[in-house]
């Protein structure tokens, strides 16, 4: 039988569709361009039994897999007619038995969560269920809330500027073997000096703050810290602690459509979000040792604050990014202590392209 899907290479954030064919002994997937690949049933793990729509998660590989998004019930129908002996490896029985159990044992949580939530509070709590939460529903929490900042109409989706960022996450996010996220960065047209971290891999940049920008080490310093936010669960952490109960409620028990309900909420919050000195210490150290271990420069992410406080001394109101990210003097001399014993840049990003060139065509497209 044939499906659609989509299909992640684990090696970008892009989607591209495919036609996936089950067959006797593995699947057989076809991309838009006629490309056709096999993956055998017993190389092909199931990490998602269904998403809110219905989408069942494939993987195949190693540290950082393929994955493959089809229509559940679609798949293991095809599933029954072409390999019915692989049906109970995609959807054991056994499984919904254990679901129903979780269900009851998360009630039972639920209940005892509320006696002590007058003792705990609601941070305690957040901290506890961003913890737990599975990364599936922190995606749909993500998405919910990028859609709000970063509409699609929005978007600056010139193919060099979004190539060149691309290959900056690339580099920064290649060397980290056993990650959850699959990262995607997002260039919206809006003038102000502004990054969001969003739950579940997203990274939001406002085309003012990439115009700020000298050099694509510049931009990997703030994309770093950007996804030490994520690595460390800040983001949902914050968000968590900023919602409502029924969110948070619907965190512990995974309920997806509760979090893309709260897209305009979460989007509001996330705006006004000011970390706690402990979460933006974290992210510097996160984000120059990322940096260090992709042998990128990290005098870039310096060099970008240094220039932006230089220029907040003649203006009278500050940045959005800097006035969500205080204490930015002292932030500057922590990071130049942290890259102090750095060895020598091993890799120059992006050669082949003007920095300047990629500022401009990102204007180009937003307007």
């Amino acid at each position: 039988m044939e499906l659609e899907g989509s299909y992640l290479d684990g090696r970008t954030a892009i989607r591209q569709r495919v036609v996936v064919h089950t067959t006797r002994n593995g699947l057989e997937i076809t991309t838009e361009e006629g490309a056709t690949f096999y993956w055998p049933y017993e190389e092909v793990r199931q990490k998602q039994r269904f998403g809110p729509t219905g989408e069942m998660r494939l993987e195949k590989g190693g540290d950082i897999p393929e994955a493959l998004l089809v229509p559940g019930s679609l798949f293991l129908s095809s599933l029954h007619w072409a390999a019915p002996e692989m049906v109970r490896r995609f959807h054991d029985p056994a499984r919904r038995k254990a679901r129903t159990t979780v269900t009851l044992l998360a009630a039972l949580a639920i209940v005892g969560i509320m006696a002590l939530l007058y003792f705990w509070g609601i941070p305690g709590l957040a901290y506890l269920a961003a913890a737990r939460i599975p990364v599936s529903w922190e995606e749909h929490l993500g998405q919910a809330i990028v859609d709000q900042l970063a509409p699609q109409g929005k978007r600056c989706r010139h193919p060099i500027s979004s190539r060149a960022i691309e290959e900056i996450l690339a580099t920064l996010t290649g060397p980290r073997r056993e990650t959850p996220y699959n990262f995607r960065v997002i260039v919206v047209n809006n003038p102000g000096v502004n990054a969001f971290a969003a739950p579940g891999g997203f990274v939001v940049i406002f085309w003012g703050l990439l115009d700020k920008t000298q050099s694509a080490e510049e931009l990997a310093g703030v994309l770093a810290h950007e996804l030490q936010h994520i690595l460390y669960r800040h983001s949902i952490r914050a968000l968590l602690q900023h919602a409502s109960m029924r969110l948070l409620l619907a965190a512990m028990v995974g309920d997806a459509s509760e979090a893309m309900a709260f897209g305009l909420e979460g989007a509001r919050t996330l705006g006004a979000l000011r970390y706690s000195r402990q979460s933006e210490e974290e992210a510097d150290a996160g984000a120059i040792s990322m940096m260090l271990s992709s042998g990128v420069d990290p005098g870039g992410m310096i060099t970008f604050f240094e220039r932006l406080k230089k220029e907040n001394g003649k203006s009278l109101g500050l940045p959005a990014y800097l006035s969500t990210h205080p204490n930015l003097i002292s932030r500057i001399e922590r990071l130049k202590l942290l890259a102090r014993q750095s060895p020598p840049p091993s890799v120059k990003l992006l050669q082949k392209y003007d920095w300047v060139n990629i500022r401009e065509v990102c204007r180009e497209s937003g307007k």
